[in-house]
Parts: structure tokens; sequence; C-alpha cells
């Protein structure tokens, strides 16, 4: 178990190493969202840990993990409280409240409790990632939009990678100049016989940072890379050819890991077409009648792109660690 920041190494850390590394994991953590907010115009605002259970707004995530609920007994005896697994869907509804116009945006500090998720080197029970949102226009949901979003945040991961490389000689800069597209479709196509987790690590050792498209949506081996629930990103819309989908992860070759390793997940949001698509192939057209759910199938929340960003992975990765238990107080 641990409760603070631990090495992985066979000798102790010793304090002064604790130290230092704190103050390394507070530079990351404090210096990359003031960069992404310049890049993508974004605004800092405070977010919930919980929200009201059955009201849709809580993320589903693949749609099949549970989130922890509790009750208050003085808001309410007879309805659950659940702690937050993302705020996908909260912050969609946020730019409507805040009236962001287009082009503007918000970010926040969002920490979750993901009990079933797995846990090993590089994921935790406790979530800790900036999520964020943008306002854009119907116009903007397109393949290229995207992609121009994904290059901004990158070069906000390449900005903080060379401030810390600058401010701490141990750490080189290892991002390459330019992050790789590339479909699901076309990672499947070039290694056909491997899993989604086996081609992910062969695109990353070869091209050092990617972005993968299509994360949701079945291939055409019958079966999606990786799973999506179906009322966040929009991974069914065509954009050229055999591809769909307007979401997708930024994954980086970590060499302590040997692995690939991936820092966010993103996407352009549902518009009213793909919601109704996306439940209906996941057989969840009951969810329709939620209040998220029917907000934005009346029309009455704007159309976004957004995504979530790991504050312990990007500092895992930055800060060359080989466990992520140290960068973050957690149970392990």
């Amino acid at each position: 178990m641990s409760l603070c920041v631990l090495s992985c190494e066979k000798s102790p850390i010793s304090a002064v190493e604790l130290k230092t590394a704190e103050k390394q994991i507070h530079f990351v953590k404090s210096f990359f969202p003031e960069v992404l907010s310049q890049e993508l115009n974004l605004s800092k605002v405070s977010s919930p840990l919980f929200v009201e259970s059955g009201i849709g707004l809580n993320d589903d995530l693949n749609g099949v993990e549970k989130p922890v609920t509790f009750i208050i007994p003085q808001y309410h005896a007879d309805k659950k409280i659940e702690i937050v697994q993302s705020l996908a869907k909260w912050k969609r509804m946020m730019l409507g409240i805040y009236d962001f116009r287009l082009g503007e945006g918000l970010y926040t500090d969002m920490r979750a409790i993901r009990p079933f998720d797995k846990i090993d080197a590089t994921h935790s029970a406790y979530v800790d990632q900036w999520d964020w949102e943008l306002s854009i226009s119907k116009e903007q949901r397109t393949l290229d939009f995207l992609k121009e979003t994904v290059e901004k945040i990158y070069s906000a991961l390449k900005v903080t990678e060379k401030k810390l490389s600058e401010m701490y000689a141990q750490f080189e800069t290892v991002l390459p100049e330019k992050i790789t597209f590339i479909h699901s479709e076309e990672l499947l196509e070039l290694y056909p016989h491997l899993t989604p987790q086996e081609r992910e690590i062969e695109i990353c050792r070869k091209q050092g940072a990617v972005f993968l498209i299509g994360i949701g949506g079945d291939l055409q081996d019958g079966k999606p890379h990786d799973g999506r629930a179906p009322d966040y990103d929009d991974w069914t819309t065509p954009t050229h050819d055999k591809f769909k989908g307007l979401n997708g992860d930024i994954l980086v070759w970590n060499a302590k890991l040997a692995s690939a390793f991936e820092l966010s997940s993103m996407g352009i949001r549902v518009d009213e077409d793909a919601l109704r698509r996306q439940l209906e192939l996941k057989g969840q057209c009951h969810r329709s009648e939620l209040l998220f759910h029917s907000k934005l199938l009346k029309g009455e929340l704007p159309y976004s792109i957004g995504g979530g960003i790991g504050q312990s992975r990007l500092a895992m990765f930055l800060l060359r660690k080989r466990h992520i238990s140290q960068v973050q107080a957690s149970v392990f």
C-alpha cells in the first residue's frame, strides 16, 4: 500500500529526492495547464467531485464501469450520489451555463475514483486529469479541426517538456517534432495479427508520438480498437472512405516502460444524429430520456470538442518514472 510518493527502485529513496520529485511534479502540474489554456483559449473553472445519480451526467467510460455511490441524508435520503468517473458530459453543460462563445472553452482539475479500473504501473483507482471542453460550430465538426486541436495540445506537451529540460539537466527532450496521425483501421491493416495494445506499441515505437483516430466503433475485423461510451465522443460519423470517427487517443513511446503510453483521450462530441445512432448501436436508447441526453437531442447544448489529459500520467512520462506511485499519493 502506498500513501505517498514512492520509488520503484530497489534502494529506498531519500527525503531530499522525495522533495525534489515533489517540486518537479508541481512544476508539470502547474506549467502545462497554463500553456494548454493559451493554446486552446480555455478558462479554468471549479468542478464537482460527485453528481446526482440517474440524470445521465456522470461519465460511463466504456459503459460497463460502476461509479462509487453514497447518499447525503440532509440532501435527499432516497437519492444516490455518484463520485464522478470523468466530467465529459458535465463540461458540455457548463459551456452553455457559462455562456462560452465559439472558440472559447473551459478546463478544470478533475478528481475521480475508478475502483473497477485495472491497477498496475500506469493505472490507479484515483484519477487526476485536466478535463477540458471547447465550444465549436457545427461546421467545425470535421477531421481537419480535430487534427488542428491535437496539434495545439501536442505543442503544449512539447513546450512543457522543453522547459523541464532547461530547468533539470537530467530530463532530455524525447518527443518528436511532429505527432503522427493514423486511423485505427489503418493500424489494423498494418498489424492484422496483433492485439490492439500490441499495435499501439509497434506504431509508437516507430513514430514516437501518435494520435490514434477512431476509438469505439467496430473495425473491419468486427471488433472496436477499444471501448467508448455512446454519449460523448463521436465514433460513428464517416470521415472519408471506410473510416469513421471524430475522436482518438494521444499516445507516446515510453522508453522507461518500453511501451505505448496514453496521455489523453479526446474527441469531437456527439451531435443529435450521432447520439441517436450510437445509443441504438449500444442498445441504450432508454438513456435519451435522461437530463443530459434530452437536452442534447433538443439542441439545447453547444457543439463541442473536449477530452482529458492525465496529470499523473503526464508527470510520470516527463519525469521518466516507471510507476504511477512515484508521482501520485494513492493506494497501490
